[in-house]
């Protein structure tokens, strides 16, 4: 598949490798030139300008991409992106921020496919958005759970554990793990975990601390 990620950020980078290594192709859009610089030092095929400007767009590939994901700090122009992958007939994932209001967030669901937020869902959610995928839906279920997806740090008391042996609370559920560089899968309960490993996690909102806790190193 084919993808065009427009802002090569913190969301939009890791999204673009991610997709990559599991071999479809992405290519970048991004106005700032140090960023444009960065993603071709990282291999990605790029293209310089706008990415609400459709002319821009075009030259990436839109009208043959399978997906578009704007992914850029502005949200109006992360609309805009996804209104010409819409006329192109690509599947559309906006990036909102949480702390924009329902009412902001219910203009712009009725027109893409999925909206994600960065701070819940990170790049591995974003690509599943872009694969077509339940990943942030399930974070809407309910207001009082949270999806999070946590690096495996050095530090962790989560290092060298079973999933069977972390110390989570009751409500909380891993459902993905992966490798460092590798994609997220369904994990066993004897899956150790190493540093460099992702894992995903739906726990009540005010249990996160406790999540975070048994997740990452004391300092974090």
């Amino acid at each position: 598949m084919r993808f065009v990620i427009v802002g090569y950020g913190r969301v939009g980078s890791r999204t673009a490798r991610i997709l990559t290594e599991e071999g479809h192709d992405a290519v970048v859009v991004d106005k700032d030139l140090d960023r444009i610089d960065r993603a071709q030092n990282d291999g990605f095929e790029t293209i310089q300008g706008d990415g609400a400007d459709e002319e821009v767009l075009l030259e990436a590939g839109i009208d043959t991409a399978d997906a578009i994901g704007a992914f850029t700090p502005d949200l109006n122009a992360n609309f805009a992106a996804c209104m010409v992958g819409k006329h192109h007939d690509c599947r559309t994932v906006l990036r909102i921020d949480e702390d924009y209001r329902e009412d902001i967030y219910n203009k712009y669901a009725e027109d893409v496919d999925e909206i994600i937020y960065p701070e819940r869902l990170g790049a591995a959610g974003a690509k599943t958005a872009m694969l077509g995928g339940d990943f942030n839906v399930v974070a809407d279920l309910a207001t009082n759970l949270q999806l999070t997806v946590l690096e495996i740090r050095d530090g962790s008391p989560a290092v060298g554990k079973r999933m069977s042996e972390l110390d989570l609370p009751d409500s909380a559920r891993i459902y993905a793990h992966g490798r460092e560089r590798e994609s997220l899968t369904i994990p066993l309960p004897g899956t150790e975990l190493n540093v460099g490993d992702e894992v995903a996690v739906i726990t009540e909102t005010d249990r996160v601390d406790e999540v975070r806790a048994a997740l990452l190193p004391a300092a974090a």
